[in-house]
């Protein structure tokens, strides 16, 4: 997500939006082209997901810049996307490997009992008995079921890592994000 020109005040981020809580929904991996246009790697699913904002802060070695999306479509397995004032593939190559970040705020809200990958991420899990399982580190998509990727931490059972299928209510019986905790039932020797 080479480094990014941050120089101008017209897309330079203010100090309240810097410290605004924002989601990283994917990254610029790549020129595409001739005239500007990039590749992207998106987090959302589906994927066409992200260009349905036209407005992105980009982060790159430190530094976050506001862009405008002017364009984009899927292209191959991927997306494409055209970036307002990179014309050419040498501003562009200057975007490679910067993460595209947006304020949690403008996320759609969602239907009750639904979560967003990010507000799964460092919450506790605990079995029905409130033994610790550990923290949630990350999720995997394995197209059967999401799988929560379990960490141990302090005051964990024990120190094994453990993957836990999200599937709702059979393994997992509770999500309370004020608490910060998963209630899972699910035995501690798988």
């Amino acid at each position: 997500m080479s480094e990014v020109h941050m120089s101008g005040t017209k897309n330079q981020l203010t100090a309240q939006e810097n410290k605004a809580e924002l989601i990283v929904l994917g990254k610029i991996t790549s020129v595409f082209g001739i005239k500007g246009w990039v590749k992207v790697y998106s987090y959302t699913d589906p994927m066409e997901n992200l260009l349905k904002y036209s407005e992105w802060q980009l982060k790159h070695n430190g530094q976050s810049k506001r862009v405008r999306q002017l364009d984009g479509r899927k292209h191959g397995k991927g997306l494409i996307a055209k970036i307002e004032g990179v014309n050419t593939p040498e501003e562009a190559r200057l975007l490679s490997g910067a993460e595209i970040l947006l304020s949690k705020a403008k996320l759609p809200e969602l239907p009750e009992g639904d979560y967003y990958w990010n507000q799964l991420i460092g919450l506790q899990v605990v079995n029905l008995a409130g033994q610790l399982y550990g923290k949630v580190s990350s999720l995997l998509e394995t197209g059967a079921n999401d799988v929560l990727v379990v960490k141990a931490c302090s005051g964990s059972l024990d120190q094994q890592e453990r993957l836990i299928p999200w599937l709702l209510p059979e393994v997992v019986q509770e999500v309370n994000l004020e608490t910060a905790q998963i209630k899972v039932d699910w035995d501690a020797d798988f």
